[in-house]
This record gives structure tokens, C-alpha cells and sequence, in this order.
């Protein structure tokens, strides 16, 4: 007898979770394959904490094979999908095109930066959605610090000095908490800048930081990175970048040399290509996840326009907590077309989020329980320890190393800035 064989596309939050789970289900009766750009699941709640030079970034890069025992993991990028003929196409890492046949098909291709078109963003910004951009955001913080410090005008040390970060949600607040902390102590080591303190702004159209989360959870945030000087810009956008700086959206001109952009995401570009219904730019599923008119396949995760059933006509926010949820519903629908359990619509219960601040500074709201400050922060790393699926000891030994002594500051030239274009459909891969 033949086995079904059953591919997953992305290996994020969904599909990762979606092939443990569906190993564990079919147990040998079905071949279950993971087609990702990477041979690892990238846990991005902690990226903001490579670029500031806390964590090593393998500690956030989780090997496939090593945690997806029954599954086989195939290495390259999907680029089409026969709905007819049941297969996807794909590119390895060599270049050279394959083709997979599947019987059920779990979509799960996650979402890439959002672009807004604004002047000289796209050439000058760079974004925040792989360990590539966190390397070169890591390295960008040290050399500019240091060419601050070879510099004798006190204008381009001012300029180097400035880091503007766009967008107040979860990964902007986190990566100006970081960087803020990180280029002050690089900026200690250099006595010749003379006490010349790095300047960081975090811009945001909104009238708040945060403003997806509580409100209580909105001020805490703000009120811990203005007390750290961080000038929080609300109801501000990028008007135009340069290679000298950013002209904002109220007229100000800031001279600078980094930009981080962190305004949000799309789903991944795969979506369009798939010609499948879409739903707010996302694959249309219903309920139980499936694409209508194709039972054969479902889509989960920020690729997926999955109804909300707390918010009725609105579909579900592009979040870690509903792709990890998602991906285990959608192994466990794939199970019961098979005989295995029962089909289920997807239901979910909010468990609060975590925002780290860096340091000993965090905001949480656990189960809707308040929390700042150092409690918060202990909630923080427990809940990243129990969500990590591999590393964690190494990722506690990192911790203790910058908590009792310094964040290591050396420019290893990995990543240059040409190999993380902002406007990649592959934000987890080098570009050459």
C-alpha cells in the first residue's frame, strides 16, 4: 500500500508546529515532507535580543531535522503550486528546481516586511524579519559607534550616533529597547566621543506604543524608553530617506545613518502565486482551515485569512500564539480526514502577551494578569524557555553571561547591507 504523502510549505510558528504534531499522528502511516527556505525554525520573539548583542543567533535557530524526528525536511523556496496536478515547485539552495507531489497540502508560507511606498525607504531601510537582518543590524549598531569615534566633525558623529527605528508594535519597541541599551554600552568604550550619548528614535503614525496590545501595557513601554531617552515619536512617519538621514512626516529633518523598519508585514508573496482565493491579501479558509473548493488543502498561520470567532467578520491577527495554534489544528484536520480523531473548527483563548524591554524591564499581561518591571521580565524568559523547542540551556548561559557581564562588540562582516534588501521575499536568506 502506498503512503499519503503530506507537505508542508514554511517552516515558521505553523508549519513547524503542523509537522511535529502530523509525525506524531501518522506515526509511519504517512510520509510527512517540510519544504523551508532554512534547515532551521526561527523562534523570532527573540531576534530583537541577537541584534543587541545578547544572544548568539544560533540560540534562536532551532535544527529542523533534530526536532522534527519522522519528518523529512527538504531545503529551498516554493515558487508554484498545481492545484490540479497536487504538486509545488520548488527552488534548493543550489538553484536547481524540484517538484513535490502531495496528497494533502498544508500551506503555512508565513509573511515577509511590509513595504509602504515611501522615497528612499526601500533603498536606505532595512528590515527585521530574519537572522540575517538581526546580524546586520548587530554589526550596523558597532560600526557606527565606532566610525563616530574615528570621525573629527562633531555633525557626522552626531548622525552616526542616531538610529531611527519605524514602527511602535511588538518588534520595534523591542528592537529600540535593545539597541538602545546595547549602543549605550558599546558608546562607554569609546572615551574619545566624550560622553556623547547615542540618540534613538522609535516613530509610529499611531497615538501610542504598542497599540495592539492593552493599554496599560502601551504606557509601561513608553514610559520605560523615554526614561531611558528614547524619543518616542507618536503620530509620526518617515516622509523620505537618505543616505544621510530621514525627513519626517511633521518636516524635521534627522541626520542619520540607520534605519530600521518595522511597520509590519504581508503574507509571504507565495500567496499571490498560488492563484488561490484571497481574503485581505491572505489564502481564504474556512473554519476548520481549508480552502474552499479544496479540501485537500489548508493554510494556516500569517499566510492564512483564518475566520476569528471572538471577532465575528474579521479574521485572526498576524501573531505567534494563533500560527502556533493554527499549525496544530491543521495536523490534527489532516489526521481526521484520514480516520485519525475528529474535525474541529478553530477556537482560541488569548493567554496574554509578554513585551522585553531589556535589562530588567518587561511588560506582560499573563492569563490578563498586570505585570511590569522585573516580574514581568522573569514571566518573559519563562515564557520563551517553554516555547523554545531546542537551546534552551545555551539560551540561559547567554543570559546569565550579559546579565553579569558585557555584550560582546566586534564586527565580524557577515552580512553586508546589499544582502538583506528590505524588499526581499526571502527575508531569511543572504542575498548574493
Amino acid at each position: 500500500m502506498v503512503r499519503p504523502t503530506i507537505v508542508i510549505v514554511g517552516g515558521g510558528f505553523a508549519g513547524f508546529h503542523a509537522a511535529r504534531r502530523l509525525a506524531r499522528r501518522a506515526r509511519g502511516a504517512a510520509d510527512v515532507v517540510l519544504i523551508n527556505p532554512t534547515d532551521y525554525f526561527l523562534y523570532l520573539p527573540l531576534l530583537p535580543e541577537v541584534a543587541g548583542g545578547v544572544l548568539d543567533p544560533r540560540r534562536v535557530a532551532v535544527p529542523l531535522v533534530d526536532t522534527l524526528p519522522g519528518v523529512r525536511v527538504v531545503v529551498g523556496e516554493v515558487d508554484g503550486l498545481d492545484v490540479d496536478g497536487r504538486s509545488v515547485s520548488y527552488t534548493d539552495s543550489e538553484g536547481r528546481r524540484g517538484r513535490l507531489a502531495y496528497h494533502r497540502l498544508v500551506l503555512a508560507a508565513g509573511s515577509v516586511n511590509k513595504l509602504l511606498p515611501i522615497p528612499g525607504v526601500a533603498d536606505h531601510a532595512h528590515g527585521f524579519r530574519g537572522i540575517p537582518e538581526a546580524l546586520h543590524l548587530r554589526e550596523r549598531l558597532i560600526q557606527q559607534i565606532e566610525l563616530a569615534d574615528a570621525a573629527d566633525d562633531p555633525a557626522e558623529r552626531e548622525a552616526r550616533c542616531t538610529f531611527v527605528v519605524v514602527g511602535a508594535g511588538y518588534t520595534g519597541t523591542e528592537v529600540a529597547a535593545q539597541g538602545q541599551l546595547f549602543t549605550d554600552e558599546i558608546a562607554r568604550r569609546h572615551p574619545r566621543l566624550g560622553g556623547v550619548r547615542p540618540r534613538w528614535l522609535l516613530l509610529d503614525t499611531a497615538d501610542r506604543v504598542l497599540p495592539g496590545l492593552a493599554d496599560r501595557m502601551s504606557r509601561e513601554a513608553g514610559r520605560v524608553l523615554r526614561e531611558r531617552g528614547v524619543e518616542v515619536c507618536l503620530g509620526t512617519s518617515v516622509g523620505e530617506a537618505t543616505a544621510d538621514g530621514v525627513r519626517l512626516s511633521d518636516g524635521r529633518f534627522v541626520p542619520s545613518r540607520t534605519l530600521v523598519w518595522c511597520v509590519g508585514v504581508r503574507p509571504d508573496p507565495l500567496v499571490e502565486a498560488t492563484e488561490l482565493p484571497v481574503t485581505k491579501g491572505r489564502i481564504t479558509v474556512d473554519e476548520y482551515l481549508a480552502v474552499p473548493g479544496h479540501p485537500e488543502i489548508l493554510a494556516c498561520g500569517d499566510a492564512a485569512a483564518v475566520p476569528d470567532p471572538s471577532r465575528p467578520g474579521e479574521i485572526t491577527p498576524m501573531t505567534a500564539q494563533h500560527a502556533v495554534r493554527q499549525g496544530r489544528l491543521a495536523a490534527d484536520n489532516i489526521a481526521a480526514s484520514y480516520g485519525v480523531g475528529r474535525r474541529r473548527p478553530y477556537r482560541h483563548r488569548d493567554l496574554g502577551f509578554v513585551v522585553d524591554l531589556g535589562g530588567w524591564q518587561a511588560t506582560a499581561n499573563p492569563l490578563h494578569v498586570p505585570l511590569s518591571g522585573p516580574p514581568a521580565r522573569a514571566v518573559a524568559l519563562g515564557y520563551h524557555l517553554l516555547s523554545l523547542p531546542a537551546n534552551r540551556a545555551r539560551t540561559v548561559a547567554d543570559w546569565l553571561f550579559t546579565a553579569t557581564g558585557t555584550r560582546p562588540a566586534v564586527q565580524l562582516g557577515l552580512v553586508p547591507g546589499e544582502a538583506v534588501p528590505l524588499d526581499t521575499a526571502a527575508p531569511e536568506l543572504i542575498r548574493r
